[in-house]
């Protein structure tokens, strides 16, 4: 992944260059777009300055199932978003108010948007900050109802709060360039795995049972490993990722052949339960088994998990669940409202643990266990570098189940045709 030159006027001020991304359109539809170039300013909300603001050169903007959801149709995403949430790139130009953050400086951005000011930033839980949604509390880049920030799935882009969200790598550019497909995962999905496992308690010695094995579900399973965790299990009815978390050391279980998963725990485990769990699948969820449950069945992996996790047991929820869906198979699903039996989970006096990920909490020693050679966590994802107009390609091959974390490169220069 390349570096290109950057240009700016003699005088300073915006670069001079030019700016396109990936546009959501209708449902099955992305594209990608010339756009304006960004501004220290967030137009949606009264030309809001944001001084205290950086604009990047994106060097790596990854496709997450986040983003997917959206594009299948099944939110209430407008026409003309422009998408990305993870992010990684280097600062070209700062607002008047940032102090520590420097032109030049490599970095990654968390996809919670936080102000570093009110009482739940202050108090760590930055992905339900505040003050940067006016609809309700927390916010992201490019994202349905997440308070109408600009994504980052394009060349450039802008990042508030600059000194408060940007994690800056410490290393020398050379190494930053070369492990770049690894601390690309540091914005979102390896941070998200991780929180999916601590909050499920995984630790030395715990036998796991991580469900959905896409990038997230992927990420987790390293991060249980990273964690010490004894055994790794990885449910999904993809075949080929499953073989992928195989290539790392967890052991898996094909949800296509087989429902009765106690019984393959049992075969694995000696017994038919684990200490933790974690769902890395979410709100489209699928029935298991060989004989035609494979419809959507929303709330399967939550009634799973309370039934395959030990009595006083943990659940890690990082899986996206949403209030509005309108692909959903029923009318209660369309609001969020699933079938839960959380009477078994009471029983158990299990934790269950939902929503954002504070990236912030993690990302930093993530970050070393990437620079110091602990962690190969794109490996891990099999991480696909393309250009950036290769992206509506790579959306409908992650669609059909592609074993791939598509990052996009959006300054690689395109190939010369024969």
């Amino acid at each position: 992944m390349g570096v290109g030159p950057i240009h700016r006027p003699a005088e300073g001020g915006a670069v001079a260059d030019t700016n396109r991304g990936v546009v959501y359109q209708r449902p099955g539809e992305v594209t990608v777009e010339d756009l304006d170039f960004p501004k220290l300013e967030l137009t949606e909300q009264n030309g809001r300055k944001l001084q205290h603001g950086v604009i990047l050169k994106v060097l790596a903007t990854n496709i997450c199932g986040s983003d997917q959801h959206m594009v299948r149709g099944r939110t209430t995403a407008p026409a003309g978003l422009t998408l990305g949430h993870e992010i990684t790139g280097e600062v070209i130009e700062l607002g008047r108010d940032v102090e520590f953050i420097k032109r030049g400086d490599l970095v990654s951005v968390p996809f919670n948007i936080a102000c570093g000011r009110c009482r739940n930033c202050k108090e760590r839980h930055t992905g339900v900050c505040e003050n940067v949604n006016r609809d309700r509390p927390g916010a992201a880049y490019g994202y349905v109802d997440m308070g109408g920030w600009h994504g980052g799935q394009a060349r450039y882009a802008v990042v508030p709060y600059a000194d408060f969200n940007l994690l800056k790598f410490p290393a020398d550019r050379d190494t930053v360039m070369a492990k770049l497909q690894d601390l690309a995962m540091l914005s979102d999905i390896f941070p998200t795995g991780y929180h999916g496992a601590c909050t499920a308690g995984v630790t030395t010695g715990s036998t796991v049972y991580v469900a959905g094995a896409g990038p997230v579900g992927l990420a987790c399973a390293t991060a249980c490993l990273l964690l010490g965790a004894a055994v790794v299990i990885v449910g999904d009815m993809n075949a080929r990722r499953l073989d992928q978390a195989r290539g790392f050391g967890c052991e898996t279980i094909d949800l296509a052949e087989h429902a009765d998963i106690p019984e393959q725990l049992d075969q694995i485990l000696g017994v038919p339960e684990v200490d933790a769990a974690v769902d890395c699948v979410g709100f489209e969820a699928r029935g298991h088994g060989p004989d035609g449950s494979a419809g959507e069945q929303p709330a399967t992996v939550l009634n799973t998990l309370m039934d395959i996790t030990r009595a006083a047991g943990r659940l890690g929820i990082p899986g996206l669940y949403v209030t509005g869906d309108p692909g959903a198979p029923d009318e209660n699903a369309k609001i969020g409202q699933l079938g839960l039996r959380i009477g078994l989970g009471w029983a158990k006096s299990q934790v269950l643990t939902t929503g954002q990920c504070p990236v912030m909490t993690y990302n930093r020693q993530l970050m070393m266990a990437i620079l110091h050679d602990r962690v190969q966590i794109a490996r891990n994802v099999n991480a696909t570098v393309i250009p950036l107009d290769q992206a509506p390609e790579a959306y409908a091959e992650f669609d059909l189940g592609a074993a791939s974390k598509y990052v996009l490169d959006p300054h690689a220069v395109p190939a010369t045709p024969n």
